[in-house]
C-alpha cells in the first residue's frame, strides 16, 4: 500500500493529504516523540540518516558507508539504527548462519516497518509514482515481509534472512525449534524458480519455499516451491493470522 498503515495516512481524503500527514509525522517523531522518551540525539543528523536509510531498504546494512556519508562515526550510525529499530520504525533482520563451507553474509538487512513512511522519505506521493520508481520491488518485499511475519505470528528472534557471498539468498527464514519456514518475495505475476532457491533448499535442508507475490492465488511451481499471494496466506492462517495481509490487493 502506497500510504502505509497509519490510520490518518491510510484514511486521508487524497494522496496529497496523506503525504502531508506522513511528512509531518516524521518531523513530530524526531522533534517530540523520541526526545520525550529521554533519548538524546541530533535531530537534523537523524533526519538525514533516516532519509538515506530509505535507499537501503531491503539491503544489507553497512554502517561504515553511511558513517562516511554523514561524517559521523560508525558507533553513532549503529546507535541511530538502534533508536529507529527500538521505536518500531525499522526492522533489523539478522542473518542466519548454516554450517556450510561457504562464506555467508554476517551483517543484518534493514526494512522500514511502514511502507507509507518509506514512500514519504523517498518522496513518492502516490501509487503511480511508486510503480514507476526503481524501489517498487524493494517496497513490495518489505511490505510483504511484515505481513508474513504477522500472519505467522513470529517473534523478532525467530526471523532471519540468509545469504552467501556467491549471491545465494533467502528473503525470510522463520526458525522455531528444529522447524524452518522459508519465504521469497517477488513483485511479479509470474515468479519463477531460481538457482538461488535451489541453493537455499539444499544448503538449509528446507522442505519447501513459498514465493509470496501480489494477489490471492496459490499454486505449485515444483514439488518443493510454491507461489502464494498474501490473501491466500491470510486465509490459510485463519482469522487470527492475517487480516492486515488480506488488505493488500494486486492493484495496490
Amino acid at each position: 500500500m502506497a500510504t502505509g498503515r497509519f490510520p490518518p495516512a491510510y484514511l486521508a481524503l487524497s494522496d496529497d493529504d496523506s503525504m502531508v500527514w506522513r511528512k509531518a509525522y516524521v518531523t513530530t517523531f524526531l522533534e517530540r516523540d523520541v526526545p520525550a522518551l529521554g533519548i538524546d540525539f541530533a535531530a537534523n543528523t537523524m533526519r538525514r540518516f533516516w532519509m538515506m536509510l530509505a535507499h537501503w531498504h531491503g539491503n544489507v546494512f553497512n554502517a561504515s558507508d553511511l558513517a562516511r556519508s554523514l561524517d559521523v562515526s560508525s558507533p553513532t550510525i549503529k546507535r541511530y539504527l538502534d533508536i529507529l529499530d527500538g521505536t518500531f520504525m525499522i526492522r533489523t533482520l539478522q542473518p542466519w548462519y548454516a554450517n556450510l563451507r561457504k562464506r555467508q553474509v554476517k551483517s543484518p538487512k534493514i526494512y522500514f516497518r511502514d511502507a507509507g513512511i518509506l514512500h514519504a522519505l523517498l518522496n513518492l506521493p502516490d501509487l503511480a509514482a511508486l510503480r514507476a520508481h526503481p524501489a517498487v520491488g524493494a517496497s513490495w518485499e518489505g511490505f510483504a515481509l511484515e505481513q508474513v511475519i504477522r500472519i505467522c505470528r513470529a517473534d523478532a528472534g525467530e526471523c532471519y534472512f540468509w545469504a552467501t557471498h556467491t549471491r545465494a539468498e533467502l528473503d525470510l527464514l522463520i526458525v522455531r525449534g528444529a522447524g524452518k519456514t522459508a519465504f521469497e518475495f517477488k513483485y511479479s505475476s509470474a515468479p519463477k524458480v531460481t538457482r538461488s532457491m535451489h541453493s537455499a533448499l539444499a544448503d538449509l535442508d528446507l522442505d519447501r519455499i513459498t514465493i509470496v507475490c501480489p494477489g490471492n492465488d496459490a499454486y505449485p511451481l515444483t514439488e518443493r516451491v510454491r507461489v502464494a499471494g498474501l490473501g491466500h496466506l491470510a486465509r490459510e492462517a485463519g482469522p487470527a493470522g492475517g487480516p492486515a495481509a488480506a488488505s493488500f490487493r494486486s492493484d495496490g
